[in-house]
């Protein structure tokens, strides 16, 4: 028997961080790290940013909680704000990405059955992340976290990424798709990037036959490309965008929104939550989208994206092993030819905070208030890492 009492669904490292600032952590020894992870895409203010401090602070000695039987005001301020942002129409406020894909997957079965397609499909992409409860796991593209949780939840066709041509076969012989659900930028995947001219053919298809766009940009969203949202950086709109992680700078909040005949689909007693949307993460939810649209952190995610990736590109060029460096903003993944687990812990040792995604992607996502002095600390810290990690496996395989 384990002497800890919490399920063993985590493995752990054996460091427990005591505070934070800014962009650095203090584990309870006093020793510093450089964070470019954020909480895995979710601290984009970092560590006790004091407007953000102060706003929580205030709210929580007002109201923390409050049924949704009745009106919040700071939940209708979220909406208004985010909308107005994503360009869509409505929101609904869960309490993570897994409940905001799960509410988009709801959606779209509602709006296939009022059309009378009585066994709504949704098309999904291999590779895909879009959460671990049973229907999300279902929707989302990888074997591995699947594997033991049979029988899996049905209504979903998977695709290749980036293959338009297997989006079109589907169109043609499957009438009962209602719905497109996919990631412009793939984070769990291995960071993953949808070519521009796909997500246009997307929507085509989609206006063609009727069916919903949802993009989910969990991960994505919220600044970290360099944009509010990574689709942005085309002329695409989605009928329905699911939201979380960075939306909440670490208190727990997901968001689906949606525009259009998406908009009208839900009618009340068709979805709800407890939690979702109270006083208190919806002000920490607008403080998050104020701070950064008043400390211009959208261009400072584009402009510490392109410092690090060049940086890596130069830093890493011509180095066995290193199979990709590919990203936008501050979301960036170094794929290498083999697993790579073991280089987070060798980072931990130097001071440094990341992960390792898809097995041979280091993914580097960290706190969108990086200047050019973290983000070439962070270059110091990491290259030769990979470098020494890399030399040290070819060695030990001649």
């Amino acid at each position: 028997m384990s002497a800890s009492h919490l399920m063993a669904t985590y493995a752990p490292n054996p460091v427990a961080f005591a505070r934070g600032e800014g962009a650095y952590l203090f584990d309870t020894q006093g020793k510093r790290y450089l964070d470019a992870l954020a909480g895995i895409a979710v601290n984009g203010l970092g560590y006790a940013h004091p407007e953000y401090t102060r706003r929580i602070n205030e709210q929580a000695g007002r109201l923390i909680h409050i049924s949704n039987h009745f009106t919040v005001p700071e939940q209708e301020a979220l909406a208004a704000k985010v909308c107005a942002l994503a360009k869509m129409d409505n929101a609904f406020f869960a309490n993570s990405g897994a409940e905001a894909n799960e509410c988009a997957i709801k959606l779209a079965r509602l709006y296939g059955h009022q059309r009378g397609v009585e066994n709504s499909q949704i098309i999904v992409m291999e590779k895909a992340w879009h959460g671990r409860t049973l229907a999300t796991l279902s929707a989302t593209g990888s074997r591995k976290a699947q594997a033991g949780f049979e029988p899996l939840m049905g209504g979903f066709v998977r695709v290749p990424y980036n293959d338009l041509g297997a989006i079109e076969r589907v169109a043609e012989h499957n009438p009962s798709v209602v719905a497109i659900l996919m990631e412009v930028l793939q984070g769990e995947g291995g960071i993953n990037v949808a070519n521009a001219d796909y997500l246009r053919k997307l929507r085509e298809i989609c206006d063609r036959k009727q069916w919903l766009l949802m993009i989910d940009e969990v991960q994505s969203g919220i600044g970290r490309t360099g944009k509010w949202f990574a689709h942005q950086w085309t002329d695409v709109v989605p009928d329905v965008m699911p939201l979380a992680k960075g939306l909440g700078s670490g208190i727990p909040i997901g968001a689906c929104l949606a525009r259009g005949v998406a908009a009208s689909v839900f009618k009340p007693g068709n979805h709800g939550t407890t939690f979702g949307g109270g006083p208190l993460v919806s002000v920490a939810g607008l403080a998050t989208l104020e701070i950064l649209e008043k400390d211009g952190m959208l261009a400072n995610a584009a402009r510490q994206g392109e410092i690090v990736m060049e940086g890596l590109k130069s830093g890493l060029a011509g180095v066995a092993g290193v199979k990709d460096i590919r990203g936008m903003g501050l979301m960036i993944g170094v794929e290498l030819d083999r697993p790579c687990g073991a280089i987070v812990k060798r980072a931990l040792e130097r001071g440094l905070v990341t992960n390792v995604t898809a097995d041979s992607v280091i993914r580097l996502v960290p706190p969108l208030i990086y200047g050019d002095a973290q983000s070439r600390e962070l270059l110091g810290l990491l290259v030769p890492l990979v470098k020494e990690f890399l030399a040290e496996a070819a060695a030990a395989a001649a």
